[in-house]
C-alpha cells in the first residue's frame, strides 16, 4: 500500500491550516510556501478538501483557508478520503465483487482485519494530535536557530 501525494500533501496543508492560531485563516500561498508544494497542485489539493466539507474559505476569495471543525473532530481517515475512496486493501472487500471461497478464507480474514486496524487507527488519529505535533516539532526547528 502506497498513498497519493495528494493524500500526503493534503494531510500537511490541513495540518498547517489547523496550525494557525488567529482567527484569520491562512492563504494559499503561505501554505505552498511552508510546505513546498506548488501553488496549482495545492489548487487541486485544496478544492477536495473543500469538496469534503473539511475546510472553508474565511471571508470569501482571496482570503484565508480555516477549518469547517474543530481539529478535534476530524480524523486522519476522514483526511484520507478526501483524496480516496474507503480503504479496500484487497478487491473482495468490495460489495460488488463475488468470491464463494470468501466465508472460509483465511487470506481474506488476515486482510480483513489489516485493513480494518488501519482504519481504525485513521479514524483514531485526529488533526488536532498531529498538530500538537507540528506544532512541537516546528517550535524545536525555531530553537535550533542561530541568528547572525
Amino acid at each position: 500500500m502506497k498513498l497519493n501525494t495528494k493524500t500526503r500533501y493534503g494531510l500537511r496543508a490541513i495540518i498547517e491550516i489547523a496550525a494557525q492560531e488567529n482567527n484569520k485563516g491562512i492563504l494559499q500561498k503561505t501554505i505552498a510556501e511552508t510546505q513546498g508544494i506548488s501553488v496549482k497542485y495545492l489548487d487541486q489539493i485544496i478544492s477536495q478538501l473543500k469538496a469534503a466539507n473539511l475546510i472553508s474559505t474565511k471571508d470569501g476569495k482571496k482570503s484565508g483557508y480555516q477549518l469547517t471543525k474543530n481539529a478535534s473532530e476530524i480524523s486522519v481517515y476522514d483526511i484520507y478520503k478526501a483524496f480516496n475512496s474507503p480503504l479496500k486493501l484487497i478487491d473482495c472487500f468490495d460489495s460488488e465483487y463475488s468470491c464463494a471461497k470468501i466465508p472460509y478464507c483465511a487470506s481474506h480474514n488476515y486482510w480483513y482485519k489489516l485493513n480494518k486496524q488501519i482504519i481504525d487507527y485513521m479514524e483514531s488519529t485526529s488533526l488536532e494530535t498531529l498538530t500538537k505535533d507540528h506544532k512541537k516539532l516546528t517550535k524545536n526547528n525555531d530553537e535550533l536557530m542561530f541568528y547572525i
